[in-house]
């Protein structure tokens, strides 16, 4: 069985270290693990690995195969990407190297210009933006409220995420009126707004 994990190499003493799994960067270089007992690297960016076969054919070997397998199958993040905890749901995702939280998977990602639907009311909403903050830390200081405490948003989680929002009628004005929703309150939709 061949292991495929993420590292870093110090580039001054050639040496192999784990890479915490949740803050790393590792420029597109995986250890695989070989059934000999002998780990490789594999640098799929450049599509070379350290294993007697590769260096002397030059061919691609199995183990550059097996880091693509792992990829293409998401079980380990591509180059650039790194893995994360989604600030939403928990699950674990792929982010950008470089990104800055809050992460989110793919189910629960709004972007800026995203129209999604209010749950409660069925209007439809253009997302301005995620908050780092969940709802029972976000005040409405028009009513001196949190989002959470809010009775319209009694029945979603506390501890959602609060999404910045915009009613589709007012996105043509200048500057929009934004509204604090918890996260679970809405619902993706497939549709987006262009100019925002």
């Amino acid at each position: 069985m061949i292991t495929v994990s993420l590292f870093r190499v110090d580039r001054t003493t050639a040496s192999v270290a784990p890479v915490n799994r949740y803050s790393n960067h590792y420029e597109g270089r995986y250890a695989v693990d070989s059934h000999s007992g002998a780990t490789y690297v594999v640098d799929l960016p450049e599509s070379r690995c350290t294993c007697p076969d590769h260096r002397i054919r030059g061919e691609r070997c199995k183990h550059i195969r097996r880091v693509a397998i792992e990829v293409t199958s998401h079980r380990v993040p591509p180059p650039g990407e790194r893995r994360a905890r989604c600030a939403q749901c928990g699950v674990e995702t792929f982010v950008e190297e470089d990104s800055e939280g809050p992460w989110l998977c793919g189910t629960c990602r709004f972007e800026p210009g995203d129209v999604v639907l209010d749950r409660e009311t069925g209007d439809r909403l253009v997302v301005a933006g995620v908050t780092t903050r969940r709802a029972d830390e976000y005040i409405i200081h028009a009513i001196d409220s949190t989002v959470a405490a809010h009775e319209t948003n009694t029945g979603y989680p506390d501890d959602d995420l609060v999404v910045r929002v915009s009613y589709l009628g007012d996105v043509a004005h200048d500057e929009p009126r934004t509204y604090a929703f918890p996260h679970s309150r809405l619902a993706a939709t497939d549709q987006r707004l262009l100019n925002i």
